[in-house]
């Protein structure tokens, strides 16, 4: 069945709404429950676009706590009560004894993780805190990870696995810069908080490598708004935190944070 909703996405997106599309129908014609992987913002949104399409279906997100980046989903028929439904999983509660342990970042935990083979799919949030990492995980690779996953960035690790209900959770810590930009194009705020020339920053753009909340976005010209959040493969990401009034010269005052 083709959707007329294919012209909302990109083309880069729509063997994930085909996938989406097909355990909405499943659930709404042959009463099937589906629970996902964990999903990132950009495809929850597609996910509830289409469940929102379809007379006999709802679904519930949940990933560990209520500001959770990363949810998975339990899509069923909307006579089903999903109040109180297990979404399967984990807490990975990671620490050591080791006085390096503390100068580990989120990508060091990440890389350690899909190291071992494992899908990033499969992992939620990841919490650093000041003494460990708590990081939410499906439960079906929860046992997998707390056996083999014994070093981090060569820091040697220790595993426990929590109910969710222990998750400890952290804020997003940002390195904040003010610019002043010409417009709120998305190549001059992105070439300011990646300090590179405009010229440059367009290349990854064209190439499809720059996302918009999620969304592959590869028109430099786009332009963006305060709660933006822009990632470009092998820069990282930074979000427009605030967009304040214009400088005697006519150029727009920005806030920017870049994920630390």
């Amino acid at each position: 069945m083709k959707l007329d909703i294919y012209d909302h996405f990109h083309r880069d997106e729509r063997e994930f709404v085909d996938r989406a599309w097909e355990w909405v129908v499943n659930a709404g014609q042959y009463h099937e429950a589906k629970l996902t992987d964990f999903l990132d913002p950009r495809q929850r949104f597609i996910l509830e676009s289409l469940v929102n399409r379809h007379p006999d279906v709802h679904a519930l997100f949940q990933g560990g706590h209520a500001d959770a980046e990363r949810v998975r989903a339990l899509i069923a028929p909307d006579y089903r009560d999903l109040e109180g439904e297990d979404l399967k999983m984990k807490v990975l509660s990671i620490s050591s004894g080791d006085q390096k342990f503390l100068e580990l970042d989120h990508g060091d935990y990440m890389g350690s993780i899909l190291g071992l083979g494992i899908k990033r799919s499969k992992i939620g949030d990841i919490h650093v805190l000041e003494d460990g990492c708590h990081t939410v995980v499906a439960e079906d690779i929860s046992s997998f990870l707390h056996l083999n996953l014994s070093q981090v960035h060569r820091v040697h690790v220790m595993t426990e696995l929590l109910p969710l209900d222990k998750l400890q959770v952290t804020h997003t810590n940002f390195d904040t810069m003010d610019i002043t930009a010409s417009s709120m194009r998305l190549d001059g705020i992105a070439s300011d908080a990646y300090r590179i020339s405009r010229t440059k920053i367009v290349v990854p753009i064209k190439a499809g490598r720059c996302r918009v909340n999620w969304k592959v976005e590869e028109d430099p010209s786009t332009n963006l708004k305060e709660g933006d959040v822009v990632s470009i493969q092998g820069f990282g990401r930074f979000k427009v935190l605030e967009t304040g009034g214009l400088t005697k010269k006519g150029r727009y005052r920005i806030k920017v944070g870049k994920y630390a």
